[in-house]
């Protein structure tokens, strides 16, 4: 079912033939003047970076003519021009002209007409980052709050296996295409994404990879939510540009504490300092979306109810800064006893284990 006008399909085909283009504008110019270029018609588009074969490909873009739809079953694609268009992207110029999507219209209706929370960070994030993402999620996800990412490595991915787990359906924005998973390894969490929820990607007429999508993608997410939290993001561009472009629409941007000395945080420390929101949890998100004290937070305690006093204890310590066996074993306990606790934690999902063997607390699980 294809629900593309021809000028959004000549649009999406213009985009595939400057995609080598916009790769070089990334690198060339500040996000800022990327996304002004974004948002360019067709004609001005070709004009500010087709150089030297302008007039060819202002030939090729008069003449050109849609392609025979295939008769296979495809996504269903919708353009701006179109009822199935989301609301929230409409009047944003920014905005996608097209967009491919499998979970069905009724389906992303849903997750739209609730509150949207992006949820966002570095692909090369730390066990820390991956926790507060997974578990923020989670408990966003219970209080009946939509969680959209982009499809990606590290927080991206840790935020929407956490949403997952309230059986809620996250929205998940692709960099390439709804049809195929990329990154590959994560082809699972994308069939569950599918079960439950939603997954979109702009239309671009390229079967190559471009440098730009992941750009684009993380546009889209800042545009679909009322709030984008940053969990963990170095100082690059890429790891800030959904923050970026929320800030630039006066969307809430908040962002995750992290240490000072890693960078892994300076991104998320400097948003801190520019102004954004300090998010520990759940319900800082929720202050943020509806007001002080507005709507709580529910969540079940760290532990569990039938945990013998030595786990609890054990759990306590490492919460509290003990995360090896040899920082355990200076109280003077066995560390035979502490092996086979920590063992236990693990077992049930209270703790996992850190770079360089350290232990990680999971966080609490939040209920609805």
């Amino acid at each position: 079912m294809s629900g593309i006008c021809q000028a959004c399909a000549r649009r999406a085909w213009l985009l595939g033939k400057l995609g080598s283009r916009l790769d070089r504008e990334i690198v060339r110019a500040d996000q800022a003047s990327f996304w002004r270029v974004l948002e360019l018609p067709d004609v001005e588009l070709i004009d500010a970076l087709g150089r030297h074969p302008r007039r060819d490909l202002h030939a090729a873009y008069e003449g050109w003519q849609p392609e025979p739809k295939r008769r296979d079953v495809q996504p269903q694609a919708f353009c701006r021009h179109h009822a199935a268009y989301p609301r929230i992207l409409y009047e944003d110029a920014l905005s996608p002209h097209s967009f491919e999507l499998r979970g069905g219209v009724e389906r992303l209706r849903g997750l739209l007409e609730e509150k949207v929370v992006a949820i966002v960070g570095t692909r090369t994030a730390s066990d820390y980052g991956m926790g507060v993402a997974h578990d923020l999620a989670r408990g966003l996800a219970a209080c009946g709050i939509t969680i959209v990412c982009s499809f990606a490595e590290g927080i991206a991915s840790a935020a929407l296996a956490g949403a997952l787990e309230t059986e809620c359906a996250p929205l998940a924005v692709m960099s390439a295409n709804v049809e195929r998973c990329t990154p590959a390894l994560h082809a699972m969490l994308y069939r569950r994404i599918l079960e439950h929820g939603c997954s979109i990607a702009e239309s671009h007429a390229s079967s190559r990879t471009r440098r730009w999508w992941s750009l684009a993608g993380a546009r889209t997410t800042a545009l679909l939510a009322q709030l984008v939290i940053v969990v963990e993001a170095t100082d690059q561009p890429e790891d800030l540009a959904c923050a970026n472009v929320a800030s630039s629409r006066a969307r809430h941007v908040a962002a995750v504490p992290g240490r000072v000395s890693s960078p892994g945080s300076r991104g998320t420390n400097e948003l801190l300092m520019r102004g954004a929101h300090l998010v520990r949890g759940p319900q800082d998100a929720l202050d943020v979306l509806y007001g002080f004290g507005v709507h709580q937070a529910t969540s079940s305690p760290l532990v569990a109810p039938d945990l013998q006093p030595q786990l609890a204890n054990v759990l306590g310590l490492v919460g509290g800064g003990a995360d090896t066996l040899a920082k355990l074993t200076r109280d003077g306990t066995r560390s035979e006893e502490l092996a086979v606790a920590l063992a236990e934690l693990e077992l049930r999902g209270l703790l996992r284990r850190g770079d360089g063997g350290r232990y990680v607390p999971c966080a609490p699980a939040f209920t609805g």
